[in-house]
């Protein structure tokens, strides 16, 4: 398993596939601007560009509409890899057509070849999610989805300017040069695309229902199975509103509002690409490489305070025009907007990672294909919707551009308070996420021994307060903790206990029944395949030490023997969480801020043969000298 996403990068598994994806990205961006340019080329008419400008879109999107369900079947079925080698090679038979419709100067030509490029992206967009969970460890799924979201933003960014850039110094043989450039590099995806390794098939007996409109209905209906993933689709396409809002309005928005032209356009399109990017690869740290939702109310809501404050840093028209990027850097209140729009990339990025990797961590492997496709028919929807509503609230209610990015900050803000209210598990993820990278430097080891799926029981010992919240965040799966009673019922904690469906239990002499309740709750957890952690030390440690294992972990493997994965907590003796000092009459605080608190997993052990005293002497072996 790689140590850092960067290494990604280096390896056969993802590089070439990584290679491919922002190959497509590029070329896709730079075909659809050199299309552009052959009009201002053509010296067509102000009602022919405006014709393209209403078809292009429209054009491109259609086939999401009506074949995403059907790739994503594809995508269940054929062996990955063999899969984007075959899209490669329909990209490069659509960039010759391409190539001879601008050779002809031929616009209908380009234009069926522009629709028959939405229908690769369509085939690519479920294998290019779906692979990931194959290739990648659940530990780096969140590097690997913001490797790939930075590599599409940058790749949509340069493959803009590289298409607009061919017109300008081709001369008379710009069209050849367009036909060349996007030729060129479908082939290379194509080459590319050899080396990237099998990845098999996540259903290779799934039986195909070629009707585009069953089946649509069929895959929306797999993706609301679970809230989460439901809800995460959901923020996924609310994404892509966004998106969609500022690509349709930083065009006029830099002329109108900034005082610049196409240059300037660029210049802010980058600035919020940028951030875009940079976002996507920080969430890997800040989430210490897991999947880690809690950052997702994070990025809701750093974008909409970044979006209040585009609007109030220019509210009004340009005073100044035909600005280039040096004169507009020299206008008063720049800065700010200049911290804005990579604000909002950046948070962008925050919001949208975690989200691509619950959907790949939480959806079941024979089904994640069909519920990326229902993903991109979801997506086109609100991508049309939002090109709707932005130009019905600029011709006919007449408002700006600063008006609709107001609008867009109220909007965002209501839709995020709207997702984390119907599944409080983001609000609770963001809380927990708070307190422990608050409190505490994470590190994890031994992490690959969580199996990816199924049932197993987490044993560790017992140290703080903050024990189930630490472990939550070095664990890549969900974890139902067992806890004592009155640690649950903590104020403000109990919310996130409860949320995160953690099992109360008590003593056989305080509360038989509710001892009985946990331990039927325990096994019907395993019954579903989640992970259970208890503590059968069965309180906090009073003096560092670890207390002996209790029977009861004995009688959980006795009801169903899964596999025990023996862990440890250390460092976390004299936090103000633990009881260390308790003499005192209060909570310690710690000793230094942010402490380095470790996590480690050691081997997985037969639960059939697991006894309290072996998996205390494992934990024992585990936590070494340190507490």
């Amino acid at each position: 398993m790689s140590s850092s996403q960067f290494q990604l990068l280096k390896q056969r598994r993802f590089a070439p596939f990584f290679a491919v994806q922002c190959l497509n990205a590029f070329n896709d961006n730079v075909f659809r601007q050199a299309i552009i340019g052959l009009l201002f080329w053509l010296q067509a008419t102000p009602s022919e560009r405006t014709l393209y400008a209403s078809l292009a879109p429209a054009i491109f999107i259609l086939p999401y509409f009506l074949f995403s369900a059907t790739a994503g079947q594809i995508a269940e079925k054929l062996e990955k890899a063999k899969l984007i080698r075959i899209t490669t090679v329909m990209g490069v038979a659509i960039m010759l057509v391409a190539a001879l419709g601008f050779a002809l100067h031929h616009l209908p030509l380009l234009l069926a070849a522009l629709f028959a490029t939405g229908v690769h992206s369509t085939l690519f967009g479920p294998v290019k999610y779906s692979i990931l969970p194959a290739v990648l460890h659940p530990r780096e799924l969140t590097g690997g989805n913001g490797l790939v979201e930075m590599g599409t933003s940058v790749s949509i960014l340069v493959g803009m300017i590289v298409g607009g850039l061919i017109f300008s110094i081709g001369g008379t043989a710009s069209p050849w040069l367009a036909g060349a450039a996007v030729l060129a590099f479908a082939l290379a995806a194509w080459l590319m695309s050899r080396a990237i390794p099998d990845a098999g098939a996540n259903a290779p007996d799934l039986r195909i229902n070629w009707n585009p409109f069953t089946e649509s209905a069929a895959v929306l209906r797999l993706a609301r199975k679970q809230l989460a993933v439901r809800n995460a689709v959901l923020g996924v396409s609310w994404f892509w509103f966004v998106g969609t809002v500022f690509a349709t309005q930083l065009p006029d928005y830099a002329p109108l509002n900034l005082g610049g032209g196409n240059t300037l356009y660029v210049f802010v399109l980058a600035l919020f690409s940028i951030g875009t990017g940079v976002g996507s690869m920080l969430c890997e740290k800040l989430s210490a490489r897991t999947v880690e939702i809690g950052l997702v109310p994070l990025g809701a809501f750093g974008m909409s305070a970044f979006l209040f404050d585009l609007y109030f840093a220019r509210s009004g028209m340009a005073v100044a025009t035909n600005l280039d990027i040096a004169g507009f850097l020299h206008q008063p209140g720049t800065w700010r907007i200049i911290i804005d729009l990579v604000g909002i990339g950046l948070f962008t990025g925050f919001f949208v990672v975690p989200l691509f990797a619950l959907i790949q961590s939480r959806t079941p492997k024979t089904e994640l294909s069909r519920v990326i496709g229902a993903l991109n028919i979801q997506n086109s929807g609100f991508v049309v919707a939002a090109s709707m509503i932005c130009l019905a609230l600029r011709e006919w209610a007449h408002w700006s551009i600063p008006q609709i990015f107001l609008a867009l900050a109220v909007a965002n803000t209501l839709v995020a308070i709207w997702i984390f209210t119907i599944v409080p598990e983001f609000l609770m993820r963001f809380l927990s996420w708070l307190l422990v990278r608050g409190l505490y430097r994470l590190r994890v080891q031994g992490m690959d021994h969580i199996p990816d799926e199924g049932a197993a029981l987490i044993v560790c010992n017992h140290v703080s307060f903050m024990d189930a919240l630490v472990l939550s965040a070095g664990i890549p799966r969900p974890v139902r903790f067992v806890m004592y009673y009155k640690i649950f019922e903590i104020p403000v904690m109990k919310w996130i206990f409860k949320t995160a469906k953690a099992i109360p239990i008590a003593g056989a002499r305080e509360n038989p029944e509710l001892m009985q309740r946990a331990f039927d709750a325990v096994d019907a957890a395993l019954a579903e395949g989640e992970l259970v952690c208890i503590f059968p030390e069965g309180a906090l440690t009073k003096d560092g030490g670890i207390a002996p294992f209790k029977s009861g972990v004995e009688k959980v493997l006795e009801r169903r023997p899964v596999p025990v994965i023996p862990m440890a907590l250390r460092n976390m003796w004299g936090s103000m969480w633990s009881r260390r000092d308790s003499r005192l009459g209060r909570m310690r605080v710690p000793r230094r801020l942010r402490a380095y608190v470790e996590v480690v997993a050691g081997t997985p052990v037969d639960g059939a043969a697991a006894t309290a005293e072996s998996l205390e002497a494992k934990v024992r072996a585990l936590r070494g000298d340190a507490a």
